[in-house]
């Protein structure tokens, strides 16, 4: 409850000095008749009267108290918030290739980017993601949703050797995720690239790709994934099969292509080397890119002192009817 004038409320401190004098009053009365002894009335039974006899009091202090109260205008509040937020439409574009099971990231590269991707798809609560997976070819594994629950569990799936990863189609991925912007109403649109390689399979060129990004409108950030010289990856037999042991291989990654997609498109270009740096790159996207949100706010203020007022008056009037009509009726 809201009280518009709240400084009435001090008067309720009356209610003290009120209440001394009364009982001082009522302590000191004397008895109208004299007699020698009280000890044949002890036992005597207790009229109602006897037991009404402070009632009256209590319900001008309770007058008093509501009186008061209504003064200081109690007030009931209505509040309406209306949230607006222009959201931003998200692909994230992920490299499935073998490549991606390099041990240079705990436990290997591909885990560690579905992990840091899933905390940064749970802070984009009201934007659209989807996702897409890319090696020697592409394929959409979410259309463009904001429902987390299924892109989380769709982003679990994502695992290297699913299409056919004898290369890296970096302009395929990138095509991909452009055409799932392709119907997009958001004012701003972004593909978040995510590889370990360089271009060597796929019909389209990237910087071909990231030249149609920009006529869309779509920033395009781009991240290279892969310690600097030689990583540690996964030795297979002559059927591509795992071993158990591992092989040091050189990391080759087209940054300069990476850069330029980036940069042609107004997105930026990141290196990530380890498990920590990758998340850095993501905690720093997401402060990039920001949905807009517009909070209104309507407060209304609706006086309820009447309602105060009325109890007020109906306890004087019982205080007043019990006074004149029953207690000096009842023996």
């Amino acid at each position: 409850m809201h009280f518009a004038s709240p400084h009435y409320l001090w008067l309720l401190t009356l209610l003290v000095p009120m209440t001394a004098y009364y009982v001082w009053r009522t302590l000191q009365g004397g008895a109208t008749i004299r007699i020698s002894t009280v000890a044949g009335l002890v036992r005597a039974p207790k009229s109602l009267r006897y037991y009404l006899r402070h009632l009256p009091f209590v319900l001008r202090a309770a007058a008093f108290a509501l009186l008061v109260v209504a003064l200081a205008r109690p007030q009931r509040i209505e509040q309406n918030v209306r949230t607006s937020s222009e959201g931003i439409d998200i692909v994230m574009a992920i490299d499935v290739s073998a490549s991606m099971l390099a041990r240079d990231f705990q436990p290997d590269r591909i885990t560690a980017a579905k992990q840091v991707a899933g905390s940064f798809i749970a802070d984009r609560y009201g934007d659209r993601i989807g996702l897409v997976v890319f090696a020697a070819e592409a394929f959409t594994q979410s259309p463009l949703t904001t429902d987390q629950s299924t892109l989380q569990t769709l982003l679990s799936r994502i695992r290297s050797g699913v299409i056919d990863d004898s290369g890296t189609a970096i302009g395929n991925g990138l095509a991909t995720a452009i055409n799932r912007l392709r119907e997009s109403e958001a004012k701003s649109k972004v593909i978040i690239l995510l590889t370990d390689g360089v271009n060597n399979r796929g019909q389209i060129a990237p910087l071909t790709a990231a030249e149609i990004a920009r006529a869309q409108g779509i920033r395009v950030y781009t991240i290279g994934v892969g310690t600097r010289g030689s990583a540690p990856y996964p030795a297979v037999d002559i059927y591509g099969q795992p071993t158990g042991g591992t092989v040091m291989a050189p990391v080759e990654i087209d940054e300069k292509t990476l850069g330029a997609i980036a940069e042609l498109t107004g997105g930026r270009y990141f290196r990530a080397t380890d498990n920590a740096k990758l998340k850095a790159i993501y905690d720093e996207i997401n402060q990039l890119e920001k949905s807009k949100v517009e909070v209104t706010e309507h407060v209304a203020y609706h006086e309820e002192f009447l309602l105060w007022v009325v109890a007020a008056l109906a306890a004087l009037l019982a205080e007043m009817l019990l006074a004149n009509l029953v207690l000096k009726r009842i023996p």
